[in-house]
């Protein structure tokens, strides 16, 4: 491999690494339709994945009272945890965390997901030995604030210039952009490729087989 571009390579969680999009998305639908809501559609409920979960449901559900947001967050949990808990890896990221991880780089997650969803998460998947760092949205400012990308910079003294975010959102790109780190979009999760290259992504992965290479010869 040639000199490295990046020292630290941190991923998003849910449409990046892990194949949950749509679960997610039926279970913001579910939610509102419990509460008698407006119920968003596919790219509307899409489209606030990987945000904080208040900020998500503020945005999915415009009309309700911000008093009720405990309300409806409650009733996506219930729906996330019960209705199809059995969301895998996408294929291939189990040997590309392992592969990366053999050739020297620091690994890490900043994700929308709480705490208790990430751990309970890599718990299934059985791969948060491989990451140095994982930070959440209930931890720090929910992207596209930088703070969670400076954060996970901190506890692994790394600089933005030796760093590279990869998300499938525009969430993830603009965070990146407001931390002064790399980019890179894939477009297998939530948001479409058209919105995410406004953003000027350094790559743009179409599989997780396109980034796996990409970062093996690149990174």
């Amino acid at each position: 491999m040639s000199q490295k571009l990046f020292d630290l390579i941190v991923f998003d969680w849910d449409g990046t690494l892990m194949d949950s999009t749509v679960h997610i998305t039926r279970s913001i639908q579910a939610a509102c339709r419990d509460l008698g809501l407006p119920v968003p559609d596919d790219a509307s409920a899409s489209y606030v994945i990987g945000l904080g979960l208040r900020d998500a449901l503020q945005i999915a559900a415009p009309t309700l009272d911000p008093a009720d947001y405990p309300k409806l967050a409650d009733r996506y949990r219930l729906h996330y945890f019960t209705g199809d808990p059995a969301t895998e890896l996408f294929v291939g990221v189990r040997g590309m965390l392992e592969d990366l991880r053999k050739a020297g780089f620091l690994l890490a997650v900043a994700t929308g997901k709480s705490r208790v969803g990430l751990d309970r998460a890599l718990a299934h998947v059985g791969v948060g030995e491989l990451f140095d760092v994982t930070r959440c949205a209930d931890e720090t400012l929910s992207k596209p604030h930088p703070q969670m990308l400076y954060e996970v910079m901190d506890t692994v003294a790394q600089m933005p210039e030796r760093t590279v975010m990869i998300g499938d959102t525009t969430h993830d790109l603009q965070m990146a952009l407001n931390a002064g780190t790399a980019g890179i979009a894939v477009t297998y999760g939530a948001h479409p490729e058209a919105p995410l290259l406004e953003l000027s992504p350094r790559f743009c992965a179409h599989s997780v087989a396109e980034l796996a290479d990409w970062l093996t010869t690149h990174a």
